[in-house]
């Protein structure tokens, strides 16, 4: 966890307004619409990553004594999916799979929290390149966490139509849960309707605001306690007592965010799940 107040980011506010901003490239000049080109790279690469390595220990399995790293890919996909049968009732062919994916790939993206602050930035300066802003953790973007979760919302309402077919799962949306008869029946089909949609469109939504807000929030700690590091080294210049102290506040911070950070996936993984299994099953 070090810490580079460069001329650009003097004071600790423009350190922290700066490795807060992304990197950016817009669609067209003055275009609502902008890529975060750093949030792209750092999620392509740890999906690419994740699938790489589960396709190296899946080509080099053996039936015999296994080696560290298949014993541990086997354990976390026999813990998968274990929790996904326990909640989900139907076939699990694609379930499972599905799990794993969003398991590994959202733990990988929040666990880019543990890089030190300014790494990408040394390591763009040793390549010779000049990057000047660049964030490494996906999940502390809003755009990511949205992506993924409506991404699920999708999945949730091809599941629904697939189980219960377009007729009965349209007729849900109007009859559930109160069922009128005669000309009671367009008033509270509209009530239906209402609160059906704010049920459908709060999951994703509360899926992507916990995952963002919980990493985003941990993003923000790792800077402000760098950064109070920083300001008791600069009180007592040359003190190994004030670096000791912001080295264990530090050690402390990302201990317990090693269990947010798997707590998040975990959590992400097993929502998705739910409202997938619950979409499935008739009222």
């Amino acid at each position: 966890m070090n810490l580079d107040l460069t001329a650009s980011a003097q004071t600790p506010t423009d350190y922290i307004v700066h490795h807060l901003t992304h990197w950016k490239v817009s669609i067209a000049d003055g275009a609502f619409w902008t890529l975060h080109i750093d949030t792209m790279i750092v999620s392509i690469a740890l999906g690419l990553l994740a699938m790489g390595v589960c396709w190296w220990v899946a080509r080099r399995a053996t039936s015999g004594v296994p080696g560290k790293l298949q014993a541990f890919v086997e354990i976390l996909v026999e813990f998968v999916e274990q929790q996904v049968r326990d909640v989900y009732q139907g076939d699990r062919r694609f379930i499972a799979p599905l799990g794993l994916t969003i398991f590994l790939w959202v733990f990988l993206m929040n666990a880019m929290d543990f890089l030190p602050i300014d790494g990408a930035k040394s390591i763009f300066k040793a390549l010779g390149l000049h990057v000047e802003y660049f964030r490494v953790v996906p999940t502390a973007d809003l755009n990511t966490t949205f992506a993924l979760s409506f991404s699920v919302f999708i999945l949730i309402i091809v599941f629904a139509v697939k189980a219960k077919g377009f007729g009965h799962f349209s007729g849900e949306l109007f009859t559930t849960p109160f069922h009128g008869r005669g000309v009671m029946k367009i008033p509270l089909g509209v009530a239906n309707i209402t609160l059906n949609t704010i049920e459908y469109l709060s999951k994703p939504v509360s899926l992507g605001m916990r995952l963002f807000g919980n990493m985003y929030a941990g993003e923000l700690v790792f800077m402000l306690i760098a950064l109070l590091g920083a300001a008791w080294a600069g009180f007592t210049i040359g003190s190994g007592l004030s670096f000791a102290g912001h080295l264990i506040a530090g050690s402390i911070w990302a201990v317990f965010h090693i269990l947010i950070v798997t707590l998040q996936a975990f959590l992400f993984m097993m929502l998705t799940v739910v409202y997938i299994g619950g979409a499935t099953e008739s009222h």
